[in-house]
């Protein structure tokens, strides 16, 4: 595969040398890959926030990048590690579900749970396997080592089951999936689904008791410390305070229904 690129998801928390740990590891094996941190602050344990992670960031990188993922609660237990090839990129991760976004997106086109240990490191803590399974192995991927060689195939992912929009005459009624960094509240309402809603006054978007008129293009339409409601960068509808945290100031939380209105 010659030079590579190997990214690390993870729930270890910024600065947390867990994450040191494993690009040692992968450095250590093929010293001339290049590592990109997509984010090391998923919510602990959060499998869900995770796949969202991935399912978002993952689609930019070129074509045989190889991506670990590592929100693993199950660590050491009967949960399975996973290689998976999906949409001409590379991912390893714990099977219980932190794959399943993208998978809904785009199914994998191969499955490969890892048994082969001779390509982990050689002694092997039950609560690290990101440093002592998953990092080695995507080394050795970056090396050239083919799926085929990491273990025996599967035919299905574990999967986790999300929240359906509810949509009915001029009401759609969805939930707050995710939080980014700047506070800004992401719902799973799609702009495909919104299709010829309004985006003037006329439509009403309500999380919890916050309410809001209208659907705009940028944080800036509106002055500082306004909530409004825009189509973020995911193609979301997502509901923002300009110039503040929306989670923070309306203390709402990820799975708060939303409902827009016209």
């Amino acid at each position: 595969m010659g030079k590579c690129i190997i990214t690390l998801t993870s729930d270890f928390g910024t600065g947390s040398p867990y994450v040191g740990a494993m690009k040692g590891t992968i450095l250590s094996i093929a010293p001339e890959v290049s590592i990109v941190d997509i984010t090391h602050d998923v919510p602990p344990q959060d499998v869900r926030q995770g796949a969202l992670s991935l399912a978002a960031t993952t689609c930019t990188f070129p074509a045989g990048t190889i991506h670990i993922g590592v929100v693993d609660p199950g660590v050491g237990t009967e949960r399975c590690l996973i290689y998976a090839l999906i949409d001409g990129q590379h991912f390893l991760a714990p099977d219980n579900g932190l794959l399943d976004r993208l998978a809904r997106n785009t199914p994998p086109e191969q499955i490969i749970a890892l048994t082969q240990s001779e390509f982990w490191r050689e002694e092997i803590s039950s609560t690290f396997h990101g440093r002592d399974i998953l990092a080695p192995v995507a080394a050795h991927l970056s090396l050239g080592v083919g799926a085929d060689a990491l273990g025996d195939p599967l035919d299905e992912l574990v999967r986790l089951e999300w929240a359906e929009v509810e949509v009915s005459a001029k009401k759609l009624s969805g939930i707050i999936e995710s939080i980014d960094s700047f506070g800004n509240l992401i719902t799973n309402i799609s702009e495909e689904l919104l299709g010829d809603v309004p985006r003037n006054d006329s439509v009403r978007i309500v999380c919890d008791e916050h309410e809001t008129t209208g659907i705009y293009s940028t944080y800036g339409d509106q002055p500082s410390m306004t909530l409004l409601a825009l189509i973020g960068s995911a193609g979301m509808l997502e509901l923002a305070i300009v110039d503040d945290s929306a989670a923070a100031m309306l203390s709402v939380k990820v799975g708060a229904a939303v409902t827009v209105n016209w």
